[in-house]
């Protein structure tokens, strides 16, 4: 009979893959992920039975950790520029505090190994941040081009503004800031 699989294993081979592919990219091999998660490299395709498996299992769960942060406390019946602040606030804090988490899914949300219904399946449960989005890109500037467009605008600026914050931590609040503006202004005529 196999013996079960440790939860603790699985997170230390996670954690492992968030920290190297955060510092050497998505080439990582797989020997390096599981000898800094302190499993033999057998151990971690018991886990993951591929490496492709492993990037877009590590996709579902920091999405997973996202969709916790932002969506705690997110302020329903707020006006759409506070509820946009919110969102944005809540998603630079995230790169803001960990940035290696960061650094990885920005490395991820653009590799060729994370399958469609892996995408899929990762924005189940931002619908509320979904509709807000669309709320604002229909009321200015953008309001003619596609939903997908206005969202790689807004990951784009966000990543612009974490990169700035983590670069110049003295001014990171004027960043934060100056960059919810841009975006306010990019996307509505309010």
């Amino acid at each position: 009979m196999a013996r079960p699989k440790s939860q603790d294993k699985r997170n230390a081979i996670l954690v492992a893959a968030i920290e190297l592919i955060a510092g050497q990219g998505l080439s990582v091999p797989t020997a390096k992920i599981a000898h800094a998660a302190g499993v033999a490299e057998g151990t971690l395709f018991t886990y993951f039975e591929t490496k492709e498996r492993l990037l877009n299992e590590l996709y579902l769960e920091l999405k997973r950790e996202e969709r916790e942060e932002m969506t705690r406390d997110y302020p329903v019946h707020a006006s759409l520029k506070a509820r946009a602040r919110y969102v944005w606030d809540n998603y630079v804090g995230l790169g803001i505090a960990q940035p290696h988490k960061f650094k990885a899914m920005t490395q991820l949300s653009v590799s060729d190994h994370i399958w469609e219904q892996t995408k899929r399946q990762s924005v189940e449960g931002f619908e509320a941040i979904s509709a807000m989005l669309q709320e604002c890109l229909t009321s200015g500037a953008l309001k003619d081009q596609p939903h997908e467009f206005g969202v790689a605008l807004f990951i784009s600026m966000r990543n612009m503004t974490i990169e700035f914050m983590l670069h110049h931590p003295s001014e990171a609040d004027r960043f934060r800031d100056a960059g919810f503006t841009a975006f306010w202004n990019a996307v509505t005529t309010t």
